[in-house]
């Protein structure tokens, strides 16, 4: 075997259609009962949970006992990230499909990825951001700009609380919608937790979706986009 990760073993697990749509299916970033992702995959509760003790075994998945229960969720935002960069290359290489409809609009204009924003508006945003050097981007990757710290602050945005914690502050994350990079890190979470906090946007039940109420998408596109 080749010295390196061992990328095969990762793939299979992620390469199975009933696997696939469970890891999908945690992309919310919340946690479900191996009931739930049982139906999310199509199959019955033993080869769901056959499937959940694989991607325990291989760290994809984190499992919390409550009560009676079990919850799984996704072992953190790297295995979201390696999902959503692999949504990207699926939708761009797959087979041709009818123009999608209204609910896949919606995914694609804003919805959650793990705990950030992501679809149409997170891009633009990202590409603001970096146009106004708020963030930097160059070959060592992103990272927040000398404006950053002062534009975050008079938003309610602590980036010096954010810089002390071990995860990274900035990371750009491959969109599958739009092909490009949106912002990820704890400033992404952070930015999403304002969104829903200020009430600009709410989370459907059971949806990955983002909508925004039109005072709350034209309060986003004043703060971000302009």
């Amino acid at each position: 075997m080749k010295e390196g990760p061992d990328i095969a073993r990762i793939a299979s697990l992620v390469g199975d259609p009933a696997r696939a749509n469970m890891l999908t299916a945690l992309m919310d970033g919340g946690a479900l009962t191996a009931s739930e992702l049982a139906l999310e995959a199509g199959v019955s509760l033993p080869t769901a949970s056959s499937h959940l003790a694989k991607l325990m075994d291989g760290k994809l998945l984190t499992v919390a006992s409550q009560g009676r229960h079990r919850y799984y969720a996704l072992s953190g935002a790297e295995v979201a990230n390696m999902i959503e960069a692999i949504s990207g290359v699926a939708a761009h290489s797959g087979p041709k499909r009818a123009r999608p409809g209204p609910r896949d609009k919606s995914m694609r204009e804003a919805r959650v990825c793990y705990d950030h924003l992501a679809g149409d508006h997170a891009v633009a945003m990202f590409d603001r951001l970096i146009a106004q050097e708020i963030i930097v981007r160059d070959e060592e990757g992103i990272r927040l700009g000398p404006a950053g710290q002062v534009f975050f602050a008079a938003i309610g945005i602590d980036t010096s609380t954010l810089g002390a914690s071990r995860r990274p502050m900035c990371r750009a994350c491959l969109d599958w919608s739009v092909r490009r990079s949106h912002l990820a890190g704890s400033l992404g979470t952070a930015i999403l937790d304002k969104i829903l906090a200020e009430k600009w946007a709410r989370r459907p039940t059971g949806s990955r979706v983002v909508e925004f109420t039109p005072p709350g998408r034209k309060a986003f596109e004043k703060l971000f986009l302009a």
